[in-house]
């Protein structure tokens, strides 16, 4: 999979990937295109220099190969030649070089972790590290399922003492029914912290627990209905799925364990899995911005937290692509009333199209009805964050407002000591500003909530503020906040765009702590 824009990925303008810090990209020259590094790789010619061969790679041998025109990366104990990459890789081949003739794994990880390496860098295989890493105990060893709950010598559990303690599983059923129960050991367990999949006889609980992941992945030994429930005991950090039978008969067993079952790693390791979602609508928002609407399969339960993205994969030109996008409401009035329960099982996504683009055309190309894969969330966002916050200030250019829509509504609505919301919208004209409407009319109604837009090419009638992020507009658009009151500053558009903001908001002696930046 390679995660796409329209001419690297991610985009250099993109606002939708989540995440705090960012990395520098440089201008690719003419011709060093995505879509033209898909093309070399399908072109037949030899990346590797190995004629077609592959080889076992000592770390010695490995080490040779440091150069830009002699340069071998390691990846999760694969060697690739990642010579002919250089000039096409967004981060700049000096980014590149830090990993050459090493293992670039961590390195990797901290960039673009969601990369399908093994399809991007296909042509490029060498082969094999010579010497394997021990690999912890999987399910290919588990020998015994007690009524479900394994030994605890078996689950997979490479945390640390500092870290979350393991969970564990257990499960009972009646005639009609099967309940799987997961004992989280935590009390800040919510319907946001479970992901249930069921396909076909695969069933997959993943439970979220700070930044672990533990899952539940099993073949069940008998057909069940699609529609199933998911209960959080927060007190005592339980999680129960109900799931139905579809013949009233006793189970043996749950069923077989299958890949990475009863395992708990730090998140980052897990790897993504996408389900896929139907396209139920799509409509127009600005001249270049649709609000898209994805329904959920019904054998699934997905809960994206506030402040998190999700992946949308599409295979173009016979490449899997991703992007990063992250979830809205469909309408931003519509959530400021008195909360009902949420309809889960659509998600709707605000994205820009770009007619020159690779992805987004695509996507806007599908017909309703088409189905999209979509990950499961990823994110640092954390919602503690605004329950003491007294001042909220978001800053967003574009697209970048995706991640200010459900944080403007949890504070608003959840945030028990907020004083005050203020957003600096950020936009080239005013066709291009999203829901201003909306936000002018939550303005008015919510006198906690203020909006000021900010156009870099205004028309000769704009009487509002106008040019790009600066000193002299931060400092009036922070005026009044006390230095004694919890503040946080929420930070998302162009890479550029959220660089300089972060520059000028410690210049202002705001802390990290106090920012929270979701780049591109």
């Amino acid at each position: 999979m390679l995660n796409v824009p329209s001419q690297s990925f991610p985009a250099p303008s993109s606002q939708q990937r989540a995440a705090s810090g960012g990395r520098s990209k440089v201008p690719l020259k003419q011709g060093r295109s995505l879509m033209d590094w898909i093309r070399l790789s399908k072109s037949g010619k030899d990346l590797t220099g190995l004629k077609g061969r592959l080889i076992e790679v000592t770390e010695e041998e490995l080490k040779k190969h440091n150069k830009k025109d002699d340069c071998w990366i390691c990846i999760r104990g694969f060697v690739y030649n990642v010579t002919s990459y250089m000039e096409f890789h967004p981060g700049g081949e000096d980014e590149l070089m830090r990993a050459a003739g090493s293992d670039g794994t961590d390195l990797f990880d901290q960039v673009h972790r969601w990369v399908n390496y093994e399809s991007m860098l296909k042509e490029c295989l060498v082969g094999r590290m010579a010497v394997k890493p021990a690999i912890p105990k999987d399910y290919r060893e588990e020998k015994k399922v007690l009524n479900g709950l394994l030994p605890k010598s078996q689950v997979t559990d490479t945390t640390t003492k500092e870290g979350p303690s393991s969970p564990s599983y257990d499960w009972f059923q009646t005639d009609s029914l099967v309940t799987i129960v997961i004992y989280t050991k935590q009390k800040d367990i919510n319907l946001d912290s479970i992901i249930v999949d069921h396909q076909n006889d695969s069933f997959r609980a993943e439970t979220i627990i700070k930044d672990y992941s533990y899952l539940i992945h099993v073949g069940l030994s008998h057909e069940i209905q699609e529609d199933f429930s998911v209960r959080i005991i927060e007190n005592v950090g339980k999680i129960e799925i109900v799931l139905k039978k579809r013949e009233n008969m006793s189970w043996k067993c749950l069923g077989h364990p299958l890949e990475k079952h009863n395992s708990f790693l730090p998140k980052k390791d897990r790897g993504s899995y996408y389900r896929k979602c139907q396209l139920i609508s799509k409509e127009d928002v600005t001249h270049d911005t649709k609000l898209f609407c994805l329904m959920l399969p019904p054998s699934t339960h997905l809960q994206v937290p506030i402040g998190q993205h999700v992946y949308l994969k599409l295979t173009i030109t016979g490449t899997e692509i991703v992007k990063p996008y992250t979830p809205v409401f469909d309408s931003l009035l519509s959530e400021f009333k008195k909360p009902v329960l949420p309809n889960n099982k659509y998600i709707y996504f605000l994205i820009k199209i770009y007619p020159a683009g690779l992805f987004t055309p695509e996507l806007d190309h599908l017909q309703i009805g088409d189905f999209v894969p979509v990950s499961s969330p990823e994110g640092n966002f954390k919602i503690s964050k605004l329950q003491e916050v007294e001042d909220l200030f978001l800053l967003a250019a574009g697209t970048g407002f995706t991640p200010m829509v459900k944080i403007l509504n949890c504070a608003l609505i959840n945030a028990p000591s907020l004083r005050k919301v203020k957003l600096m919208f950020f936009n080239k004209t005013e066709e291009d500003i999203i829901w201003r409407s909306q936000l002018e009319k939550l303005a008015f109604e919510d006198k906690r909530f203020d909006v000021e837009f900010v156009l870099s090419t205004p028309s000769s009638e704009w009487n509002g503020k106008q040019g790009h992020i600066s000193p002299a507009l931060l400092s009036e658009f922070l005026k009044g906040n006390s230095e004694k009151s919890k503040v946080l500053l929420c930070i998302c558009g162009p890479t550029p765009f959220t660089e300089q903001g972060i520059r000028l908001l410690h210049d202002l002696n705001f802390s990290k702590d106090d920012i929270h930046s979701f780049t591109a």
